[in-house]
């Protein structure tokens, strides 16, 4: 039922807060109002979103959309398995996933044009944001749009979180033309599975915490009370207001438990740490369910496994596999400084073996603890691999056809959007681009892409707008 005027602009003030005092303060009355038309009666079936981006430019090949009848020199030894629903078959290296078919919506047409965003930087970009890297003008993540509109539902947690962020392409975020508040929050952390891991940067420092940060809080209190009540009502006073609002804010942040227990990976029971498998990748798709339950609007996962002990020349374990992809162990460095070194064949279990136990671990956590319903699950590469194997036996970057996987938040399960040829070579049916990604997310959190957001300078930039949501990922 849509809701009466009065709760609207309630609801509409309550984002406008919970966006954070320094947001508000710096927005002219277009931008409030814009703010206030995209928080509309549209309807809303997912709260949140959840975005497990594996980078690299993962295999659709040997993942979602195996192709046993290509020609047998570039086929993939990892062979179809039934999944739950019939007549659907995943890659062996999925057989936990398979068991959870039915509650997916695999999209086997994704397609983009090569120039520009064929490379891990431009292709992550396009990834992140939903908008074609080559654009005139630069477009935020798909996360800071969503923080700017809807805000978070928890105040002392960012609303926009990546987890943990540090590898060479986590500087491919963007705020574009939004202010740097809305910057993505990268929890950092080479290794979450480490017992020693903590948050960096919402926690106070050791020196600063408990007694001594209140005494500074209640210092900044009395140095701004005199000026407070000097300038009570005028401009002034609402910006002192504001600041007090943001400084608060800031203080609940780094004293919390709430906080410290929405990122402390220990106090979860060892069952629930076993279930997403050991490691650095289940650590951080757990941690991803911790942030989404403590009602942060937007995480991204996004994981590199670390180089340890137990895992020698694996010093960068993405999927970008040019070399050696179907090596039961490291790739090696089969060229010098080329593109194909310090992974891992896909099969090994740093690679699709964490993702199959961690992914599917995942989705019943969210399932059972009633969160599914109400989040969008998003399975993201920026781009596939070549149906072909090269003379190194990789596959190279391939924008002509991949698949992005989807859950929650009312998505139909059990269903396969689109076709690629027999070879997973190119889109036969139903294309879709990473815009329609874009589209798809903002459609199912009920923002209005019919109405532009405002640079500082008040000039209005439409976004989203460039694609179409994917229908059938729609009841």
């Amino acid at each position: 039922m849509p809701l009466s005027r009065a709760a609207h602009l309630l609801q509409t003030r309550r984002r406008w807060l919970a966006t954070g005092a320094a947001g508000v303060l710096g927005s002219s009355l277009p931008q409030l109002l814009a703010l206030q038309a995209h928080a509309g009666d549209r309807p809303a079936a997912a709260k949140r979103v959840l975005v497990l981006y594996e980078q690299g430019g993962l295999s659709h090949i040997d993942t979602w959309d195996p192709k046993p009848e290509t020609f047998v020199d570039h086929r993939s030894p990892h062979l179809p398995i039934a999944t739950s629903v019939p007549g659907i078959q995943f890659s062996a290296l999925l057989p936990q996933t398979a068991t959870l078919a039915h509650k997916l919506a695999v999209v086997r047409s994704m397609t983009h044009k090569r120039l520009g965003a064929d490379a891990h930087p431009n292709g992550t970009q396009y990834a992140l944001s939903g908008a074609h890297p080559a654009e005139p003008t630069e477009m935020p993540d798909i996360g800071s749009v969503v923080s700017r509109l809807l805000g978070t539902e928890n105040p002392r947690l960012p609303p926009y979180v990546m987890i943990p962020g540090n590898h060479e392409q986590a500087a491919e975020t963007r705020t574009g033309f939004l202010p740097a508040g809305y910057k993505v929050f990268k929890t950092g952390g080479a290794n979450l599975a480490d017992p020693k891991w903590k948050v960096a940067d919402l926690l106070a420092r050791p020196e600063n915490a408990q007694a001594r940060l209140a005494g500074r809080q209640q210092l900044l209190a009395s140095i701004d009370q005199p000026f407070t009540a000097a300038s009570a009502g005028s401009t002034t006073g609402r910006r002192f207001d504001g600041m007090d609002r943001f400084y608060e804010q800031a203080f609940d942040t780094l004293t919390s438990s709430r906080v410290l227990e929405a990122f402390d990976l220990q106090s979860e029971p060892a069952e629930v740490r076993d279930r997403y498998g050991a490691g650095h990748r289940g650590a951080c798709y757990l941690l991803g369910r911790k942030l989404i339950e403590a009602g942060v609007r937007f995480v991204t996962v996004d994981v590199r496994w670390p180089l340890l002990p137990d895992t020698p020349g694996g010093f960068n374990l993405n999927w970008d596999h040019h070399d050696l992809i179907y090596t039961p162990a490291s790739c090696g460095t089969v060229r010098d400084k080329a593109g194909g070194e310090g992974r891992y064949g896909i099969g090994h279990w740093v690679m699709m073996g964490s993702v199959d136990r961690a992914y599917s671990a995942l989705l019943t956590d969210l399932e059972e603890r009633g969160l599914l319903a109400e989040t969008l699950v998003c399975f993201v590469s920026e781009f596939g691999r070549t149906p072909r194997l090269n003379k190194f036996q990789g596959r190279d970057h391939w924008t002509h056809a991949y698949s992005l996987v989807f859950a929650g938040a009312g998505v139909p399960g059990g269903q396969i959007i689109g076709e690629s040829d027999k070879d997973g070579g190119f889109v036969l049916s139903d294309p879709h681009t990473p815009e329609d990604y874009a589209a798809t997310i903002y459609e199912k959190l009920g923002i209005d892409r019919d109405l532009p957001l405002y640079t500082p300078a008040n000039r209005p930039v439409y976004f989203g707008h460039l694609g179409e949501p994917i229908r059938q990922l729609f009841a």
